[in-house]
């Protein structure tokens, strides 16, 4: 069952939940949402820069003095917003590409290449071409890839970096998706080979399981970056020098007991992970390794919520239904998800809390966001926060039923009050149109 957002300990709202609360009302009274914008999603500013300085600072008292910094990159399918990238790269926050178009939207964010890596599993030649020369860091992922790598090297001089990505975890029990299973038969020895071979690859990458929700739990992640470290100590040693001199640990993490109060004392613990690395691979910060991180949802999850209008509430099976603007294909299913009802004027919603339904827009039979949750009674009008979906939520719509993408909206709250600024436009009826093939209306007919 979803829950309604849970108050702090004895004394209401957390600061982060505080925030939430003016831009709610704030959102309302500026028109930033409305009956003709019944939907829009809002990022917290403050929260995220918080999050951002607490990774810095979680990691930086571990690194030895005078060796190679930490340096930290932010997984862009989570969040895949131009300006979000730029804020985070202002505190220092690369970015951690799995596209072409990705690494587009870092180059537009003004990332430098150096700040940028690229482990996409399916890099065409065209794409492998283009970061030869790029300078950006480049993560192979399996035995044909580094085949084309080879041919292209010839072709042109490289300014790229060049490692290979591992899954740790993968073997006989699980399957490898992304990068090398290193648990099965033959591949350790592959990559032992392929790095002797190869002198300019210089980095290895940790990867664990992706999750469709939540994160990979720390202990299995630090296990995994112990296991890559050896790998690295092993390839060394047959090297006779430190060949590999980075490694990127990935990310993972969970964004916290309490998504959305990183910064206000409950968010992801990064600072208990950077502990648990330093206890379970000593080495790792002793100064010989360059790291990099990759962290998405612990960044950025709990400092986003949808706000969606409730268009109509109906008895349904003796039970209310509240239909709403905010469906599953945006911010998935609500189980587990934190909720919290707002009136029509957007201030919180008060009285009894009873089980409802909620429903998103879309017509096909899993569109119910939550089932019984229990929430103060929404009536027409009313607005619903589906909270934590900062990343992996709204920033990737989906338009089944050729349902327009919502504006997102980043809000600052302070004493001047609630200002927003507009992260990207809401899609309009004649944008969906022209993106939907209306430059060729007659393509069909009278082309062919």
């Amino acid at each position: 069952m979803s829950e309604a957002a849970p108050e702090e300990g004895t004394g209401g709202p957390s600061e982060g939940g505080l925030r939430r609360e003016r831009a709610v009302r704030a959102a309302v009274v500026q028109g930033i949402v409305g009956e003709d914008r019944p939907l829009a999603g809002l990022l917290d500013v403050t929260g995220i820069r918080r999050t951002a300085r607490a990774l810095q600072s979680a990691f930086a008292p571990l690194v030895a003095e005078g060796g190679p910094a930490v340096r930290h990159t932010f997984a862009v399918r989570a969040t895949p917003l131009v300006p979000v990238l730029r804020l985070l790269y202002e505190d220092r926050i690369g970015a951690e590409v799995a596209s072409a178009a990705e690494l587009a939207l870092a180059r537009a964010a003004g990332v430098q290449p150096g700040h940028t890596v690229l482990d996409s599993p399916t890099k065409t030649v065209a794409e492998l071409r283009e970061a030869l020369g790029s300078g950006v860091l480049v993560d192979v992922d399996d035995a044909q890839e580094l085949e084309r790598l080879d041919a292209l090297r010839g072709e042109a001089a490289a300014t790229s970096t060049f490692g290979v990505r591992v899954d740790p975890h993968a073997g006989a029990e699980r399957r490898a998706v992304f990068g090398v299973a290193l648990g099965h038969e033959g591949a350790r020895e592959w990559i032992l080979s392929a790095f002797a071979d190869r002198p300019w690859l210089t980095r290895l990458h940790a990867h664990s399981e992706v999750k469709n929700a939540g994160g990979v739990a720390p202990e299995r992640l630090a296990e995994g970056v112990r296991k890559v470290y050896e790998l690295a100590e092993e390839i060394n040693a047959a090297a006779g020098r430190r060949q590999v001199d980075a490694l990127a640990l990935g990310g993972g993490l969970a964004a916290g007991a309490r998504e959305g109060d990183t910064g206000d004392g409950d968010g992801a613990d990064f600072a208990g992970y950077a502990a648990l690395l330093k206890e379970t691979v000593p080495g790792l910060f002793d100064g010989r390794y360059a790291l990099v991180t990759g962290f998405g949802r612990s960044l950025l999850a709990g400092h986003g919520f949808l706000l969606a209008r409730v268009e109509y509430v109906r008895a349904m099976g003796g039970r209310r239904l509240a239909v709403t603007h905010a469906g599953t294909r945006m911010a998935g299913h609500a189980c587990g998800r934190r909720l919290a009802a707002y009136d029509a004027q957007g201030r919180p919603k008060g009285g009894p809390a009873l089980a409802q339904d909620l429903a998103g827009p879309a017509q096909f039979d899993g569109e119910l966001l939550a089932s019984g949750v229990e929430l103060p009674e929404l009536e027409q009008g009313d607005w619903l926060a589906v909270l934590d979906t900062g990343a992996y939520g709204f920033a990737r719509h989906q338009a089944y039923d050729s349902l327009t993408r919502p504006g997102i909206h980043g809000f600052a709250a302070g004493a001047e009050g609630v200002r927003f600024a507009t992260v990207r436009a809401a899609q309009t009826l004649a944008e969906f149109v022209a993106e939907s093939g209306a430059a060729h209306t007659r393509a069909l007919t009278d082309d062919l």
